[in-house]
């Protein structure tokens, strides 16, 4: 029987040929792209791994370093900018 987190519809099971007969081989799902917090859109730049995964990369591979990269997208973190200096 397959491990508790395995038993649900939401991880693919694929049956692969091995040396012993036929076993089936559970695949991760796939990771989301991560989220602008004002508009919504995917950011660019920024890896599609868990937070393990994200532990094995560089620093300057998790995100960008500009200001607010990671959290806003390009265009809107332009908007930020430019409202925070007007204030």
């Amino acid at each position: 029987m397959p491990a508790r987190r395995y038993r649900s519809r939401t991880y693919k099971g694929h049956h692969i040929k091995v040396p012993g007969g036929v076993t089936v081989r559970f695949v991760e799902k796939k990771r989301k792209a991560s989220k602008c917090a004002r508009c919504g859109g995917a950011l660019a730049g920024v890896p599609r791994a868990g937070s393990s995964g994200l532990r094995a990369l560089a620093k300057s591979s998790r995100r960008p370093t500009r200001l607010y990269g990671g959290n806003l997208c390009p265009a809107c973190a332009r908007q930020a900018i430019k409202e925070a200096v007007r204030v």
